[in-house]
């Protein structure tokens, strides 16, 4: 059997690849991982450290937090990609989404004939063999929903394994091997390899999903919304007759595809005649406290720090989930009022001088939204500054130029940098972050646009009072503004 890269087709691709884990040489020590510190790649190489094989990996985006987090586990990473990097051989190399077929190491790779695997083929071999393997899918909400799951079973003591898309501080890592029978996974449809084209989740063998939302997104894989659906429309059908798929009725999209399940489908929402539901939500002192119920009756009143629809609408699913596990309600209220959030969503990093600094990875116009109305709305009163960085393969598209413009109505003041990588997007589809704030400014917003994030930080400063909040959303490094911020602030005289 070849094991090398190759032209055949990404199904035919994928089908040869699969077995190839039987013939790597025993003992399996050494993995290397191209791409490393994408937060998937990260979070596996955190995952398969812990199984005690030497990992080594490379890259050439190394930013906060998945580069910080992976010196703390003392995996080496090398910075760039180099056919070098693949000497001495290593016993199996896993191939990042981020990797071409061009890429100096996907070539070297070709050239020694090493054994390869995508991800998601490592985690159906590493982590999902003997588990049941719960999948939170949908194109928002992913990583809030798997934090809030696997943080409820672990405070009910099954030791949950999983693998998240972000760091739940109760966890403080975003990945765990655990002993118990289920491992939580989020459903990424985005494509897995270049040698597979499909969808990350279709890999993950799903006994339980949850299915948040469906939008169009990844305007650079999708053409269309029906092509996102007709992803999704795969991971339905792979659910067993014995599994279980958590389905928000919200989004109507949703609900037109629910017929088409062979398991049983529990509902959930903040609207309409759901399954599961949620009643009398209020806050107080930074919590906030709300009823569940299940057809109609009380199932339990909980207080949690998350606020906002969306966030009460992934805890509502969880909540759901963990009661069809057999896990009590007093034992799932218990642990949602311990749990902690998750870093860069929603996530506070101080108030030096008396402005309020959240850092968020908001980039969908939907996201976007929801997160302002959210932070709006906790923090009544206040000035909000958002700052928003259009760093996304989708958000550097014009395809949401239109969108965005909708996106910030409760905000009082918005900062938009020049979107980086513009390069990589063909220049008739690029969106223009100089139009973003010229439509603000016509809803009579307050909206600046800066050249570089040097000059926004200046900005910022220059025009920031005590009182006000600065939400930073983006989903990368941003220049590491937000810290450079929150350091410039403190150190203000």
């Amino acid at each position: 059997m070849e094991k090398h890269l190759s032209s055949r087709t990404p199904k035919d691709q994928a089908a040869l690849l699969l077995p190839e884990i039987n013939i790597i040489k025993s003992p399996l020590k050494h993995i290397h991982l191209m791409g490393i510190c994408g937060t998937g790649m990260a979070s596996l190489a955190g995952l398969l450290n812990s199984k005690g094989f030497q990992i080594t990996g490379s890259d050439q985006n190394i930013y906060p937090p998945m580069s910080d987090f992976l010196e703390s586990l003392h995996i080496p990473v090398l910075t760039g990609y180099r056919a070098e990097n693949l000497h001495p051989f290593p016993d199996l190399v896993i191939v990042g989404n981020v990797i071409t077929r061009q890429n100096p190491e996907a070539v070297e790779l070709a050239r020694l004939k090493l054994p390869y695997l995508s991800l998601p083929q490592a985690l159906g071999h590493f982590a999902l063999e003997g588990k049941r393997s719960i999948v939170i899918s949908g194109t928002h909400g992913k990583t809030t929903t798997s934090s809030l799951v696997s943080w409820i079973l672990e405070k009910a003591g099954l030791d949950p394994g999983f693998m998240i898309g972000g760091i739940p501080l109760n966890f403080q890592q975003n990945f765990k091997a655990g002993h118990g029978p289920y491992f939580v996974i989020e459903g990424d449809e985005y494509d897995t390899a270049f040698f597979d084209k499909g969808p990350k989740f279709l890999h993950y063998r799903p006994w339980i999903v949850i299915l948040t939302s469906i939008e169009f997104d990844h305007a650079d894989i999708y053409r269309n919304l029906e092509h996102v659906l007709a992803s999704f429309r795969k991971l339905i059908d792979l659910i067993p007759a014995t599994g279980l798929l958590i389905a928000n009725t919200d989004d109507a999209r949703i609900r037109d595809e629910l017929d088409r399940a062979k398991c049983p489908v529990w509902t959930y929402g903040l609207s309409g005649k759901p399954l599961w539901r949620v009643e009398d939500i209020s806050s107080q002192k930074a919590r906030t406290r709300l009823t569940v119920s299940k057809e109609g009756q009380h199932f339990l009143t909980l207080e949690t720090g998350l606020y906002g629809r969306h966030n009460i609408s992934n805890l509502l699913s969880a909540v759901a989930l963990t009661h069809f596990l057999g896990i009590v309600p007093h034992a799932i209220s218990d642990a949602l009022n311990s749990f902690r959030g998750i870093k860069r969503r929603q996530e506070i990093l101080g108030e030096p001088r008396g402005v309020l600094l959240i850092d968020d990875f908001a980039h969908h116009p939907t996201a976007v939204r929801e997160t302002v109305h959210a932070v709006k709305e906790r923090f009544p009163g206040r000035s909000l500054v958002a700052v928003f960085e259009p760093r996304s393969n989708s958000s550097r598209r014009k395809i949401f130029q239109e969108r965005y413009a909708e996106s910030f109505n409760l905000a009082d003041r918005v900062l938009v940098p020049e979107p980086p990588l513009m390069k990589k997007v063909p220049e008739g589809e690029r969106f223009s972050s100089r139009c973003l704030v010229s439509d603000l400014k016509k809803q009579g917003i307050r909206a600046s646009y800066f050249k570089t994030t040097d000059a926004l930080l200046k900005g910022l400063l220059d025009d920031t009072h005590a009182g006000d909040v600065v939400l930073f959303m983006s989903n990368g490094g941003f220049d590491n503004l937000p810290k450079r911020f929150l350091h410039a602030l403190k150190n203000r005289s």
